[in-house]
């Protein structure tokens, strides 16, 4: 996967297209990332000892990792970046 935890992205397809953020989490067996701020979903959350008036939560849901590209930090332009094999 080319995506790692920490990377800058910004999410190319889907209702938060063009948002930029940092990857919380990655899963590489699923290929999805968790990206801080996009793909949020409602979370209906039951009252418990820890969390006791329980509530709806906003929380970010992961995405495919194909449906991001990682944005470089000095020119921040987003660069799609693909494993390739080299001939040497």
């Amino acid at each position: 996967m080319f995506v790692k935890t920490g990377d800058n992205v910004q999410v190319i397809v889907g209702k938060d297209k063009g948002k930029t953020g940092t990857v919380i989490q990655a899963f590489p067996r699923a290929n999805k990332v968790t990206v801080k701020g996009v793909n949020m979903i409602k979370k209906h959350q039951k009252p418990s000892q820890t969390e006791p008036n329980g509530g709806i939560k906003d929380v970010e849901a992961p995405l495919d990792a194909s449906n991001v590209k990682v944005v470089k930090a000095a020119t921040e332009a987003a660069t799609k970046k693909s494993a390739e094999k080299s001939d040497k």
